[in-house]
């Protein structure tokens, strides 16, 4: 049975507190990009009690994205913004959510972010990463972006750190692994630096930033 929407409210401010729950359940994140980095930030995320996510992804479910990435195998062929909704309302049915199936540049960056507080990257392009960072920080700088680079292999996960490059931009990862030069992305160490930019994006909302 479903707990109803003020049960779920005093399950997380019993943990989190009122006041920074209530912070929490007023933020808007946007996850660009829904696999491996993003489905698992999302997850964390709704798990948190952010009151709403825009989630951004062209593309569907393929049986090579299962062993790093959010979804199940029954959504093999599914649109990522429409597999990962269904997985989050399991997890958090008062969840609010926008999903837009759709290829991100430069001519629907603002359009698609203008309502986010705080924007995660998650892509695994680094043109496309380099393009929507260069983009907030240029044409959105009231707007807080997290970003990451180096997650692949298994080197030690103790290698992957949250930086802080300015005001309002972050950067998750060991900045220096590449799928490339290693045995590609692995579940574990994908998860982690997914949950750095997690819980980055929850130190912003409570306003507790890096130095």
């Amino acid at each position: 049975m479903i707990p109803d929407k003020n049960e779920w409210k005093k399950a997380l401010e019993e943990r989190h507190g009122k006041e920074l729950q209530d912070k929490i359940s007023r933020a808007t994140v946007a996850v660009c990009g829904l696999g491996g980095l993003g489905s698992n930030i999302a997850i964390l995320l709704a798990r948190a009690g952010v009151g709403k996510l825009i989630l951004i992804d062209f593309d569907k479910v393929d049986i090579t994205n299962l062993h790093r990435q959010q979804y199940k195998a029954s959504q093999i062929g599914m649109y990522k913004t429409e597999a990962l909704i269904c997985n989050l309302k399991e997890i958090a049915p008062y969840l609010k959510t926008e999903i837009h199936t759709v290829h991100m540049d430069e001519n629907n960056f603002f359009e698609l972010l203008q309502n986010a507080d705080i924007i995660c990257e998650a892509f695994d392009n680094a043109e496309a990463k380099a393009n929507i960072v260069n983009f907030v920080l240029s044409q959105m700088p009231e707007k807080y972006i997290v970003a990451a680079s180096g997650m692949a292999g298994l080197h030690s996960a103790n290698l992957i750190k949250t930086r802080k490059v300015s005001k309002r931009f972050y950067l998750c990862g060991d900045e220096k692994s590449d799928v490339k030069d290693t045995i590609g992305l692995v579940a574990s160490r994908v998860c982690v630096c997914a949950s750095h930019q997690a819980h980055m994006v929850l130190r912003i909302i409570s306003e507790k930033f890096e130095e």
